[in-house]
């Protein structure tokens, strides 16, 4: 069952990812392909449609060269 503190716990990583992607200058589709992952997965995670899992943010964090905590700061 999905609260809504679990949707916006998912729209502040999404939004968070968003943010940091267009700040590099990438396109979904360049950071999809950076990280190995679909460019509509990435757009489900931007929208907070997605459950990302543990694997993917460290992926999608390597490809930013990034450390995955940046996600999860206020």
């Amino acid at each position: 069952m999905t609260t809504p503190n679990d949707k916006n716990i998912k729209k502040k990583f999404g939004d968070c990812l968003r943010q940091i992607r267009q700040g590099r200058g990438l396109s979904q589709e360049e950071l999809a392909h950076l990280c190995h992952l679909d460019r509509s997965y990435v757009g489900g995670v931007e929208r907070g449609e997605r459950n990302i899992s543990l694997l993917n943010i460290h992926k999608i964090a390597d490809a930013l060269n990034i450390s995955p905590r940046e996600f999860f700061n206020d």
